[in-house]
This record gives structure tokens, C-alpha cells and sequence, in this order.
């Protein structure tokens, strides 16, 4: 059996894969951040046994070289995880980014069911995506794809139609990318920039519904900012859904608000919601982990 893992920031979370495909969590442990001896202890003593590990992981992934981009987690930065992950705990270790997992369990087992094209997209802490076309991932030249978060993507202004935000520098080290503005921090940022007040997400979003006029002109700048890009990739791939996860995603108005932009500015006509709520929000990297170890026959379906 394979033991799947979700290792985010603040958790590393763990489930087994079940013959249909679920992989319920079982539990969590903080997430050991900088010492590698640690997490590995962690890993190890979540999984007790042989069988091979699958682990949705946030952060991007050079399949040339093998080394993970993973700022939050800094003893797992710049590492051969995989590689070094196998060597230390003596087990078959496949390591996936988090928002491709979550494409990959939404295109068979959730919303994209039948679907040709499902990008997947993550709302939160930071801004992810992954790509699955006829049911199959796409992994990109190095093994990135669907990373739309990252690039000098965003105008400020919106052609001009906004005014008041400044360039925001990307933990990546580019400015201007959607995860600078688009993350929960981003939204964050924004409100600050426009108001001169610091409110977390949830508050914003909360005063939006009550109406409150400056936390509405937050959510029409942060939906304008985030639907411009978006609709971009809309338009290059053509997806037949976007299930979105992250702890935006929780926030149904929000989705909806966002929805109408991004379809308003698509070329194809979509008379149905594009933009919802993934199946496997709450659990997607651990669905797609086990599906992963499907596909690189750590185990048989």
C-alpha cells in the first residue's frame, strides 16, 4: 500500500491510498522546516512499513536536475528530495507538486469527470495551477506547468483602470507576478495599499458581503487583477473547468465574482460556470498523490 503525504507549510498531512482511489487522512504533524534529519523522522514515522511514498508537495520541481524550489520549507530548498528523500528512509519516493496533484484527482474523480481539458487552480497562501488534458497530466518542459502564478503577469492598473497599487515584489523574486497579488497576502496587500488599513483576508471578504464600500472596491480590484491573467490561460488552453482549491476557494461569492470577470473576458462563449469549487478542495493532494502512484506503477491500480 502506498502512503500518500500532503506537506504544506504548516502541515505535513498523511493518508493510505484504498483500492477505489481514496486516500483518507489519518493525520498531521507540524511541518519540520529546517532541519532535514527531522522531517525525514517525520516522514519515516508516519509511514511504518516498505511500500512506496507519493507526496503532493507545494513548489516547483526541475525533473532535469531534480532539485525542489520550495521557499517555505527551507531544508527541503534547492534539495534533491526525491533522490535524497529515497536514500534516507530506503523506500521508492515520488514527489509532485501540490496543484498538480489537485489537477490530476479533480480531472478523474471530481468536477473535470469526462472532461478534455481541466486547469486546476490553487487560491491561497499562494497561487498554483496544474493542467490535465485528457485525463493525463502535463508536466512541462523541466516538469513545470500550469504555474501561471509566477511571471510578470499583472498590471497594476488594469489598462488603466485602477489606481493606487503599487509593483509588488514576488517571494519568487519577480515583480509583478498573479501570486504577489492574488494570494490571500496579496489581497491583503492590496486592501492596505487602497485604504491604508491591514485586514486579514477573511475580514475583508467578511465586510464584503456586509457591503462595506472599501472592502468592496478591495474585491473589485483583487477579482479584476486575478480575471485579467486568468483569462489569458483561458483563452491559450481552452479548459473546460477550473475547480479551484486553497483556502479562497472556501469562499463560494468570491469564486462566483470572479467567475463573471474571467468569463467576460474569454473568447469562448461559456454559458455555464467555468470557475468552481474543486470536489477535492480539502483534499486534493492526497487524492492525486495516490493517483500518481498509479501512473508511475509504485503500485497497481
Amino acid at each position: 500500500m502506498t502512503t500518500c503525504f500532503d506537506i504544506g507549510g504548516s502541515y505535513l498531512r498523511f493518508g493510505i491510498r484504498q483500492p477505489d482511489g481514496t486516500v483518507p487522512e489519518i493525520g498531521r504533524v507540524p511541518t519540520p522546516k529546517d532541519s532535514w534529519d527531522d522531517f525525514v523522522s517525520a516522514v519515516r514515522s508516519a509511514s511504518p512499513g516498505s511500500g512506496p511514498i507519493s507526496i503532493s508537495l507545494a513548489g516547483a520541481f526541475d525533473s532535469i536536475t531534480g532539485i525542489a524550489d520550495v521557499a517555505n520549507i527551507p531544508c527541503l530548498h534547492g534539495r534533491r528530495v526525491e533522490a535524497d528523500l529515497s536514500r534516507d528512509i530506503g523506500r521508492t519516493v515520488r514527489v509532485t507538486n501540490d496543484a498538480d496533484c489537485f489537477a490530476l484527482a479533480e480531472a478523474r474523480l471530481g468536477t473535470g469527470i469526462g472532461k478534455p481539458v481541466v486547469f486546476a487552480i490553487i487560491l491561497g497562501t499562494g497561487v498554483g495551477g496544474g493542467l490535465v488534458i485528457n485525463d493525463h497530466l502535463v508536466p512541462g518542459f523541466g516538469g513545470i506547468s500550469g504555474e501561471w502564478g509566477h511571471g510578470p503577469l499583472v498590471d497594476p492598473t488594469a489598462g488603466g483602470a485602477v489606481e493606487g497599487i503599487s509593483p509588488i515584489k514576488c517571494g519568487c523574486g519577480r515583480i509583478g507576478c498573479v501570486d504577489a497579488y492574488c494570494s490571500a497576502r496579496g489581497m491583503e496587500k492590496i486592501h492596505g495599499m487602497l485604504h491604508g488599513e491591514q485586514l486579514t483576508s477573511i475580514e475583508i471578504t467578511t465586510r464584503w458581503r456586509e457591503a462595506d464600500n472599501k472592502a468592496t472596491k478591495t474585491i473589485d480590484t483583487y477579482t479584476t487583477l486575478l480575471a485579467r491573467p486568468l483569462s489569458a490561460v483561458v483563452n491559450t488552453i481552452g479548459p473546460h473547468v477550473i475547480p479551484v482549491s486553497g483556502g479562497l476557494s472556501s469562499d463560494l461569492e468570491l469564486l462566483a465574482e470572479l467567475d463573471k470577470k474571467t468569463r467576460k473576458w474569454a473568447l469562448a462563449n461559456y454559458d455555464e460556470p467555468l470557475i468552481i469549487r474543486g470536489q477535492h478542495a480539502a483534499n486534493g493532494g492526497l487524492v492525486g498523490a495516490g493517483l500518481i502512484a498509479v501512473d508511475a506503477e509504485l503500485e497497481v491500480a
